[in-house]
């Protein structure tokens, strides 16, 4: 499968695919974090180059509800944001995953169709994740472990490094990542649809 993840510079989501047999690219305005395909631009430029699945992650700056204090502030920008998520979804592309924070991509757009947590998928940890998924089933959990937003959790292990940040240039880069048990769970589930 041609599999294009969207608005990706950690290269995680693209090399679980690669893991799983598949030709992924990442793409992002950014350099990859880590060495493999990847097409630093507009993700634009390549959306009709004949893909089977996208998996997208745009920018929640603008969008993300964790920001609504600021949202009177930045209508322009949520509006270009808005509209990229729009352009993303109406690719030209036959399976389509977008995944966001809890956002006013639900209340301007639509509900998401599935919200998943990382603890659903082995790591003791919650980061209430969106996906609104076009021809792809909702992830099956893979590997339920201890849940809540405990700075320790039930084990007595600290929270994985994200959750604690103290302010600094990249904390969003940090955090913003996704989990390797997702990608994991995207890149066999969604991967075994070719």
């Amino acid at each position: 499968m041609r599999v294009l993840i969207a608005c990706e510079y950690s290269g995680t989501v693209r090399d679980a695919f690669i893991r799983a047999g598949h030709d992924a690219l990442s793409c992002d305005l950014l350099p990859t974090d880590v060495p493999g395909p990847h097409y630093q631009g507009d993700v634009r430029d390549i959306l009709a180059d004949g893909w089977d699945l996208m998996v997208a992650h745009p920018p929640c700056t603008h969008l993300a509800v964790s920001g609504a204090r600021w949202f009177k502030d930045k209508q322009v920008e949520q509006a270009e944001a808005l509209a990229f998520v729009r352009l993303l979804l109406a690719a030209p592309i036959p399976r389509i995953a977008l995944e966001n924070p809890v956002s006013i991509i639900s209340s301007r757009i639509r509900k998401p169709d599935q919200i998943i947590q990382p603890y659903q998928f082995g790591h003791e940890a919650t980061k209430t994740t969106c996906l609104w998924l076009q021809n792809v089933p909702p992830l099956v959990p893979t590997d339920i472990v201890g849940k809540g937003a405990r700075h320790v959790t039930k084990s007595g292990k600290s929270l994985p490094e994200w959750y604690n940040l103290p302010p600094s240039p990249d904390r969003w880069k940090i955090r913003s990542a996704t989990f390797p048990g997702i990608a994991a769970a995207m890149a066999n589930q969604w991967g075994a649809l070719a």
